[in-house]
């Protein structure tokens, strides 16, 4: 990691005039990638972002081909002021810290900004998908899959239940029989910045063409307690009529919508669920598993109540729930004692 930031650090001197004096980098953040991000101050009080992102690990090409294409039909994502690919290094606009996130707890402001967001969303269904990767069939049971094999057995040591194949395959046929859009897939509060007072998009190197709901479930069930119900069904409805004037999808009921948007944050949760469980197993990174109750609630929003689904959601209640809870109660007190 010290070559690499050495390597990047003087990268982005030469493209500054500061090679005499390599400059120092600030961290920003890294992510569920294995991505990093560092701030570049200048010496005339602006700054860039810089991404390192080790090629043989990311696909920067797709970041950089997204970014220029979305740019050009009026997404708001961060400028690219060099790119280097053999390397993985990008410099880009500094948009600040200032995310979505933060302004939501702040009934004052989050109307106006959840307006903008879900406007933004829109938009970005609306964009061409003849060069985007299918978030197919397959992509999706693979997913799905990481539930069983990190959360149940390798994090729980919990048997699958019988009726898992089956719900597997309800969620997976319930999301490739939506309308197929233009989808961010990391389409929640993190990864929307508050910037020159408007939304701007970042993260999006994983875009796909998928189903129609699945950014407006990143939106609204991602790493915060779940929305009040009327709350969601408002913004649920706001997105469903500003898709139809936009002509992405014909006229359809609420209803059906709603259903679409629930099945689509079961099978997002449930996969979150076993990547969370992958992250802190495989890559040491536990913090994650603090956020499992959030995706919990998630799960019980989107299926709850939902026909095909019931003998899951009693096992999932009264076996996985209570296991889950004494599993992460033992974890935080081993932490606590470390």
């Amino acid at each position: 990691m010290t070559a690499r930031l050495d390597a990047l650090r003087h990268w982005t001197a030469s493209h500054h005039g500061l090679e005499a004096t390599p400059p120092e980098l600030e961290i920003v953040t890294d992510d569920a990638s294995f991505r990093r991000y560092f701030r570049l101050s200048l010496g005339n009080g602006d700054s860039r972002i810089l991404m390192d992102a080790p090629p043989e690990r990311e696909n920067s090409r797709a970041f950089v081909e997204i970014a220029r294409q979305w740019r050009s039909h009026g997404i708001q994502v961060p400028e690219l002021y060099h790119v280097d690919l053999d390397q993985g290094f990008i410099e880009m606009q500094d948009l600040g810290d200032d995310m979505l996130r933060q302004h939501l707890a702040r009934a004052d402001q989050r109307e106006a900004l959840m307006s903008q967001a879900i406007s933004t969303s829109v938009a970005i269904a609306a964009l061409p998908v003849d060069t985007l990767p299918e978030y197919d069939e397959r992509w999706l049971t693979d997913e799905l899959e990481l539930f069983p094999q990190w959360c149940l057995t390798r994090w729980l040591d919990l048997p699958v239940p019988e009726s898992w194949p089956q719900v597997r395959d309800q969620l997976v046929t319930a999301l490739t029989a939506q309308p197929q859009v233009c989808v961010h897939r990391d389409f929640h509060a993190q990864n929307l910045m508050c910037h020159d007072e408007r939304l701007w998009v970042i993260d999006f190197q994983g875009a796909v063409r998928g189903p129609l709901a699945y950014d407006l479930v990143s939106l609204l069930r991602d790493r915060n307690n779940a929305w009040p119900e009327n709350d969601q069904v408002r913004w649920i409805e706001t997105w469903r009529e500003a898709a139809q004037a936009a002509g992405i999808i014909v006229p359809m009921p609420p209803e059906a919508f709603r259903r679409m948007v629930d099945l689509t944050g079961a099978q997002r949760s449930l996969k979150v669920l076993g990547l969370f469980c992958r992250l802190a197993l495989r890559d040491d990174k536990p913090r994650y598993l603090t956020l499992l109750p959030l995706f919990v609630e998630h799960v019980r929003q989107g299926l709850t109540g939902q026909p095909g689904f019931e003998t899951f959601m009693q096992w999932f209640d009264t076996c996985f729930v209570p296991k889950l809870d004494a599993r992460l109660i033992q974890h935080r007190t081993a932490s606590q004692e470390s």
